[in-house]
């Protein structure tokens, strides 16, 4: 009995569930994911690298690993380039874009969402058949629109941060419109006729229930137009002047005629990426439940 006792039990290995993936699968999977991680990183490593380099080091053949690591690009780039301002020119123009696209699709889609009007099926065709049309369609129609105003009226538009504004609207705002109809669909009628029954009209009705269930939707809505914003160079690089210059065209400052400041190119590069990259981290998840329920509706 003791011998028996004291026999090791059979079958104490961890058995694979008959529904796990082959082994080869998961093996692929892992080489696979380990191979787009470093491709992704690679970049990203080049740049670090290059910009804590001096200039010499930089402007010869690469090196993987620096021979003498500097700060001196991240505190040059402030006086090459009179950096700061261009700075304060983005978070102006990107900030207003995205609090004006926000606010204007949230009365607009929950417009569509919630009422029947005569050319509603329309309207919502003509937003979505915006996003066809590349952007540079609209360069020379906005500019000379932008340059009669301002002949006319005297209301300067080209070269300013509201015309910047107004021209990220354009292209920003349909597909911000757009996005949030199909999230104000996901939310239940049944919340807006509870609310009318507590006593509010239709705008206590937005306000109280609709925008709070929908903040997933109307982040992601956020995060979309601020990036394109952000980094949209295209129409800043036409419709701007040296005082409201932003960041993705004032970078083109650090090449000169005689050299190219490559360290400071990329201290600077890593720099201006800081505000997206952290707040696409802190609203991941909003962004990511926004996405998907505005692709499924």
């Amino acid at each position: 009995m003791a011998s028996t006792s004291a026999r090791a039990p059979r079958g104490t290995g961890r058995r694979r569930s008959p529904t796990a993936p082959p082994r080869s699968f998961v093996w692929t999977r892992r080489i696979f994911l380990t191979a787009l991680t470093g491709f992704v990183l690679l970049p990203v490593y080049v740049m670090l690298s290059s910009s804590l380099k001096p200039l010499e080091d930089v402007s010869g053949s690469f090196h993987w690993l620096p021979t003498e690591l500097t700060i001196r690009p991240y505190i040059d780039i402030w006086s090459t380039v009179p950096l700061a301002r261009y700075f304060t020119n983005s978070l102006i123009v990107a900030g207003s874009a995205t609090v004006c696209s926000v606010v204007i699709a949230v009365f607009a889609a929950y417009a569509v969402s919630r009422y029947r009007f005569r050319g509603k099926r329309v309207f919502t065709v003509t937003v979505l058949s915006t996003q066809m049309f590349p952007g540079i369609l609209f360069l020379l129609p906005l500019f000379l629109i932008f340059v009669n105003i301002g002949n006319s009226t005297g209301i300067a538009l080209y070269g300013s941060r509201g015309g910047l504004i107004l021209t990220y609207l354009t292209f920003s705002l349909p597909f911000s419109i757009w996005m949030l109809i199909g999230y104000f669909e996901s939310v239940p009628r049944e919340l807006d006729e509870a609310a009318h029954v507590d006593g509010c009209g239709p705008l206590g009705a937005l306000f109280r229930v609709v925008v709070p269930a929908a903040v997933p939707g109307i982040v992601a809505v956020a995060v979309y137009a601020f990036m394109t914003a952000w980094g949209e160079v295209l129409f800043a690089s036409v419709m701007t002047n040296d005082t409201t210059r932003t960041l993705s065209v004032g970078l083109q400052g650090y090449a000169t005629q005689n050299d190219v400041y490559w360290n400071q190119v990329m201290a600077a590069s890593l720099v201006v990426s800081v505000p997206v990259v952290a707040g696409f981290l802190l609203l991941q998840r909003y962004l990511v439940a926004g996405l998907t329920a505005g692709a499924v509706k």
